[in-house]
């Protein structure tokens, strides 16, 4: 079994986004921004590390992004706390698995036409997050 890999620096140390994305844009607007992404993954040489019903992992997903922003703690309520690095430790994600997913998102976010002044934000969660993730080293 390869080796768990913990990324320099620990989990990331800067805030969650604005919840004002979320009053402003609403749910329904970030279930289908994860909709989008889980669209995007779901043609992506990864694609195989996502259950075949991407539409149920979108919606997970949703609930997790909704609560991250200061909505309804629906992912807690369904799932339990969060988590999210243990929960992914099952898959072998390396940097490039990550940066395969960061693209699906920026494409997501293109497409969904994510407001301009929310975006760096928004991105600079999305890497930060996503580096907590990678738990195995590449090559």
């Amino acid at each position: 079994m390869d080796e768990i890999y913990i990324p320099p620096g620990g989990p990331p140390q800067s805030p969650p986004p604005s919840r004002e994305i979320l009053t402003t844009l609403g749910e329904p607007y970030i279930r289908s921004l994860l909709e989008a992404h889980y669209e995007e993954l779901g043609q992506s040489s990864i694609a195989s590390m996502f259950p075949p019903d991407l539409k149920e992992a979108a919606n997970r997903s949703a609930d997790f992004f909704i609560q991250l922003l200061g909505g309804q703690p629906y992912f807690s309520q369904k799932y339990g706390p969060p988590r999210m690095r243990a929960r992914h430790m099952p898959f072998q994600i390396t940097d490039e698995a990550r940066q395969v997913w960061l693209g699906c998102f920026g494409r997501a976010l293109d497409k969904m036409e994510f407001p301009a002044q929310f975006r760096p934000e928004f991105e600079r969660f999305l890497t930060d997050f996503s580096a907590w993730m990678v738990n195995r080293k590449s090559g």
